[in-house]
């Protein structure tokens, strides 16, 4: 008897079915990429109000911060791929074990990691579209005389 045929159907791994490792390093980048992406949006914000209050401090515009282009890339990137892991990941684990993606402990993890990714990429889209939209006013450098 092939103990690969008939998987057992309460998402266990059986005999012919092992965790393996990248397995288990695609469900955790899922809410290891939802988290790192939702904090590297929010630097953009610190990143701009910094550069700011440099050129506040130093009376004159300064050349814009390469790192908040970097930062404003990376969270939709984190979000994204977080949601496309865990899509990839449950169409394996329907295709090789023939269960759903929150049958299993480390699907399960991948699978609740993804919904916050899910409700953030917007607010990542907006920070990066904030990033490259042109600001009306520019920052006031104060009384610079």
């Amino acid at each position: 008897m092939n103990p690969s045929a008939s998987p057992p159907s309460d998402g266990r791994p059986g005999p012919g079915r092992r965790r393996t490792p990248g397995t288990l390093v695609a469900a955790l980048w899922v809410p290891f990429a939802t988290v790192v992406g939702v904090v590297t949006s929010w630097q953009v914000q610190r990143i701009d109000s910094e550069w700011v209050d440099r050129q506040q401090a130093a009376c004159r515009h300064l050349p814009f911060p390469t790192a908040e282009h970097v930062a404003a890339w990376t969270g939709p990137a984190l979000g994204i791929s977080a949601v496309v892991v865990c899509v990839l990941l449950a169409l394996r684990f329907r295709r090789r074990h023939g269960v759903r993606l929150g049958g299993t402990g480390w699907g399960l993890v991948a699978y609740i990691g993804a919904w916050p990714a899910v409700l953030t990429i917007p607010l990542e889209l907006f920070l990066l579209y904030a990033t490259y939209s042109p600001v009306d006013s520019g920052p006031v450098l104060g009384d610079c005389g």
